[in-house]
Order: C-alpha cells, then sequence, then structure tokens
C-alpha cells in the first residue's frame, strides 16, 4: 500500500476575467485597511491605475521591485511600507514583484494579496527566495505564504509572446520536478499533470496568436495549478541549479527555467524513468527529449550562452550547486552536473 503524507496549502484563489476589481473586497476581507502596492519599474503605469482604482484603501506605491529579490531593494520598500503606515501589500506582477510582497510580509506581518501577470506561479507558495551579494538563498514558512491570489486573465492578453512562453516553461517545471519530489503525494501528482496538460495545450495557441483568450485562460489556470505543486513539496535539482545560476549570474528567472528544464528532468528520469512516465506520457517518449523538443518548437531559448553565460562560469557553478544540494533522487555528482550544465551552456538536446 503506497504511504504518503499530504498538506494543502490554505491560500484563497478568486479566478476569473475581470476579477482584479475585487482586489479592495479582497483587502477588507483580511481585515486591513491600507495597501501598499507593490510593481516593478516596467509596470509602474498599472500599480498607478490599481491605486487610483482602490482611492483611500492605497497607502502608496513601490514600483522598484526587481529580480531575485535583492536585500537592498526589501529595504527601501520596508522604509516606504512603514512611512506610509501600510497594514498590508498588495503585489501586481510577475515573480518579482510576489517576491518583494514575500519579503515584507516575513519582515512585518502583513497580509498579501497578490495579482499575478504572468505564470510564475510563485504567488502559491510559501517559498521566498533573496539574494544579497550575488548568493540567492531561500526558505519557506507559513509567514510567506501570501493569503488571496486573485487571477485575472485580461491582465496576460497583452503579455509579449516570447515573456509568455518562458514564463510557462517556468511554470511547468515547478510541476515537473513535483512529480519526482521526496515529500510529494498522488495529490500533488494529479494537480502536476493537469497543470502540464493545460500548459502544453495552452502554450502552442499563445505561441500562433498571443490574443487567444482561451489560450490565456487555460494558461493561468495551468500556472495556479504547477505553482500549488510546487507550494507544496520539496525542490530538487531543477531549482537548486536555477537559484545558483540565477542568483550568481544575475540571470533572467524564467528564461533560465525555461533553458534547463529539458536537461534537469532529464537527468532524474535517468534514474527514474517510471517516475517521471506521467511526464512523458504528455509529451511523448522519454519526458526530458519530450519537453526539449515541445519547448524548441515554440521558439523557446534553448542556450545558456545567448543569456551572457561563459563556459568558465561551469566549474564555479557546478561546486556551488553540489556543496550544498537540494534533496534529489539521482546523485548529485558534480562531474554529470557540469555535463548537463555544458549540454544547456550550448543548445543541445539533453543528454
Amino acid at each position: 500500500m503506497l504511504s504518503f503524507s499530504h498538506t494543502g496549502l490554505p491560500a484563497r484563489i478568486v479566478f476569473g476575467r475581470g476579477a482584479q476589481a475585487q482586489a479592495g473586497a479582497e483587502i477588507e476581507r483580511l481585515g486591513a485597511k491600507r495597501a501598499l502596492v507593490l510593481s516593478t519599474p516596467q509596470q509602474s503605469q498599472e500599480a498607478e491605475a490599481l491605486a487610483s482604482a482602490l482611492g483611500s484603501m492605497c497607502a502608496g506605491v513601490f514600483s522598484g521591485a526587481a529580480m531575485h529579490t535583492p536585500v537592498e531593494v526589501t529595504a527601501k520598500a520596508l522604509e516606504v511600507y512603514e512611512q506610509s503606515n501600510a497594514d498590508c501589500v498588495v503585489a501586481l506582477g510577475g515573480g518579482s514583484t510576489t517576491g518583494l510582497g514575500k519579503a515584507l510580509a516575513a519582515r512585518t506581518g502583513a497580509a498579501q494579496v497578490v495579482i499575478p501577470t504572468t505564470y510564475a506561479g510563485s504567488e502559491v507558495t510559501p517559498i521566498l527566495g533573496e539574494t544579497k551579494d550575488g548568493l540567492k538563498t531561500t526558505r519557506r514558512g507559513p509567514e510567506i505564504l501570501p493569503e488571496t491570489v486573485i487571477y485575472d486573465p485580461e491582465l496576460t492578453d497583452t503579455l509579449p509572446q516570447v515573456l509568455s512562453i518562458t514564463s510557462g516553461l517556468n511554470a511547468m517545471a515547478h510541476a515537473a520536478e513535483g512529480v519526482y519530489a521526496q515529500d510529494g503525494s498522488p495529490i500533488f501528482t494529479l494537480m502536476a499533470v493537469e497543470g502540464l496538460r493545460a500548459l502544453r495545450d495552452a502554450l502552442p495557441a499563445i505561441a500562433a496568436k498571443p490574443s487567444d483568450r482561451d489560450g490565456r485562460d487555460l494558461a493561468l489556470y495551468g500556472a495556479w495549478l504547477c505553482g500549488t505543486v510546487l507550494g507544496g513539496v520539496g525542490m530538487s535539482i531543477h531549482h537548486k541549479l536555477c537559484h545558483t545560476l540565477g542568483g550568481s549570474l544575475d540571470l533572467p528567472h524564467a528564461e533560465t527555467h525555461a533553458i534547463l528544464l529539458p536537461h534537469t528532468i532529464a537527468f532524474v528520469e535517468a534514474a527514474k524513468p517510471d517516475v517521471l512516465a506521467p511526464v512523458a506520457s504528455l509529451f511523448g517518449g522519454r519526458a526530458g527529449a519530450g519537453l526539449h523538443a515541445f519547448a524548441k518548437k515554440l521558439g523557446a531559448p534553448q542556450s545558456l550562452a545567448d543569456l551572457g553565460v561563459k563556459e568558465a562560469d561551469l566549474d564555479r557553478m557546478s561546486e556551488q550547486a553540489t556543496a550544498n544540494p537540494y534533496w534529489c533522487p539521482r546523485p548529485l555528482e558534480r562531474e554529470a552536473i557540469r555535463n548537463l550544465l555544458q549540454r544547456a551552456l550550448v543548445g543541445d538536446a539533453p543528454e
């Protein structure tokens, strides 16, 4: 008889076109009165529009969120939060903005409402990754999990095609890794496979026609499921490598996940093909090779070199990744990781 433990996450999900209009009601539902609206500099106009819609419930706007949640940016946002007498945060944007909201909540106990505009998925995880002095570290805890997530597909309708694809592949990485997680469960596997199926069907539709509303709705639904899987299980080799490269080399988050995904899945699949069989069945043949062919057909980036990674970086990255590894169903031998990164560097198919 199969043995497992399963813990569901207590996040409230509001999903539907036009749902962003419920932000004020969700703030009230949390018992809060004054929200600091967060965004990246690129989405400052959208943040100001949201602030205007919230009216007296908005304490201010901080539009300085950055990739990998640098602690120095969090310090600036914390100062604004305290000076504005805010009692909650509303994070509008992708993983960078969500990460900043989590960092503030971890330091102040602020309630969080997240309104995603990408397929990052981190909004439904109790995981916070922060960067200091070029090193990215992660932690998890109930104080980090946002209380409410508002999924409004209208906010993704204008997401650029390339970012839609890389962000979607990033979400798929959450689910694919969750299938072989040490603390996985049958429920999380069901959610992972359904999330992967949704994105498998949605991303080609978006690639062909970025304004495809059905594709957008399905992709955001899939991203929610994939993110929920990541939030409920422990991370493994894929996220370890992405965190190592992303934090140390300041690489773009979604693109790094998109490039490494086929390689990390193939690495685990070589040792545990039965565990990844549900993923292989979705993409045909083997899971790693199938994901690589899928990403290539979408026109997703294939090479770490295109992100600025140099071959001279690989030894150091392999050393960092294996010095303090996450749990993995296959031993993390430095030479094998170095070979994996070499193939990803030049854009070869996974081994």
